[in-house]
């Protein structure tokens, strides 16, 4: 079972990501950023990129997280398709390190689908539920 599902939304992409711990659920929600944008499972995760972000609140880091994916895809031409990822909690300030594994962009190969351009606040949380995490996302395509 996927760790994610899409959501119906008028204008930009929706979904909602799972996890039964924080791990579980910010590598869901980065993976599927690049499913709406690529087919997956033409990604050869050869390329290996560590991402290190700190923030003071865990849903603000998921965004920043989000939004660094965003970035890497649009400067460096890397699509991700495997996330490894391990939190810190040290007096309330959450660090984040991620083995992000992916390649360069290859529009013949990857069956590239829409650009996303950014992560919204419109309708975003992430929160702790009965049986993990969950978060929502609005991506402005």
């Amino acid at each position: 079972m996927k760790g994610y599902n899409f959501l119906d939304h008028t204008a930009d992409v929706m979904f909602e990501a799972f996890g039964s711990n924080l791990n579980e659920v910010f590598a869901n929600a980065a993976i599927a950023v690049f499913d709406v944008q690529c087919n997956l499972k033409k990604i050869n995760n050869k390329t290996k990129k560590i991402i290190k972000l700190k923030n003071e609140n865990i849903e603000d880091l998921l965004f920043d997280f989000l939004e660094e994916l965003i970035y890497l895809k649009d400067a460096k031409s890397i699509l991700f398709g495997k996330f490894k990822i391990k939190f810190k909690d040290v007096k309330n300030k959450f660090f984040l390190e991620c083995i992000a594994h992916g390649e360069k962009i290859n529009p013949a190969k990857h069956e590239l689908k829409i650009d996303v351009k950014a992560v919204t606040l419109h309708e975003f949380f992430l929160k702790k539920i009965k049986n993990g995490w969950k978060c929502r996302v609005v991506l402005d395509i």
